[in-house]
């Protein structure tokens, strides 16, 4: 998607210009939701990838280091460098950019479950074997849902670093927010569209963190009733 924006120059080129703002209303508001809709979508399918995986590990205690070193692997290699071996059999577009961030948002969650399913305490696993639980059914009903805290906490890393790594896909032009940043250096260093993408993606960062703290509280009431 490429993003049309009105320039009109100001004295002195201020960081912040209500102008700019009321001008390309349309145009931000376009690239925030194409940057909300890329960052939802990557998170969701790397937790779909992640969990499974998460899940292989806790099983299979051999396979632990084996994922958790391929999805570090994955982690290590730079966002352009990725971006560019990924383009030439994927194309231009957001499926490229949403390969990339899930291999990066891989690790964080995969990560925190892990840590999250082996602190379920032993006593409660026996008691569930105890009471004729299968592996599936006590992974359903005890591990999963007190692995939760840890899943929900490597969600979360990963939202907030994927809102800032989407802005790369401005190199094939899928960056959301990234590209007013971009195309305010290449306008003759505009401060105050380089600034108004920075603060909408720290913004967005900590709008879907508090969202995702909210479903958190949500869905584990008994970690409210604790005692401090």
């Amino acid at each position: 998607m490429s993003f049309h924006l009105s320039y009109r120059a100001e004295p002195g080129n201020p960081w912040f210009s209500w102008q700019y703002v009321r001008d390309n209303s349309d145009t931000i508001l376009a690239a925030v939701r194409e940057h909300a809709s890329l960052t939802g979508r990557a998170v969701l399918l790397a937790a779909l990838v992640a969990l499974p995986l998460a899940v292989l590990a806790y099983w299979y205690r051999r396979l632990t280091g084996p994922i958790l070193a391929l999805a570090g692997v994955l982690y290590t290699v730079p966002s352009l460098a990725l971006f560019a071996f990924i383009a030439p059999y994927l194309g231009i577009g957001a499926v490229t950019v949403l390969t990339v961030v899930v291999l990066y948002a891989l690790l964080v969650i995969v990560r925190n479950a892990v840590a999250g399913l082996n602190q379920v305490p032993p006593e409660v696993r026996d008691a569930a074997e105890g009471m004729g639980y299968g592996r599936w059914a006590r992974l359903f009903r005890v591990d999963l849902p007190l692995a939760l805290p840890g899943i929900l906490t490597g969600v979360r890393l990963a939202t907030v670093s994927t809102v800032a790594l989407v802005t790369v896909g401005v190199v094939i032009g899928r960056g959301g927010l990234g590209q007013l940043i971009f195309a305010g250096f290449q306008n003759n260093f505009y401060k105050a569209q380089i600034m108004t993408g920075t603060v909408l993606c720290v913004l967005l960062a900590l709008v879907l963190d508090l969202i995702l703290a909210g479903v958190g509280r949500l869905l584990t009431p008994w970690l409210r009733s604790r005692p401090r």
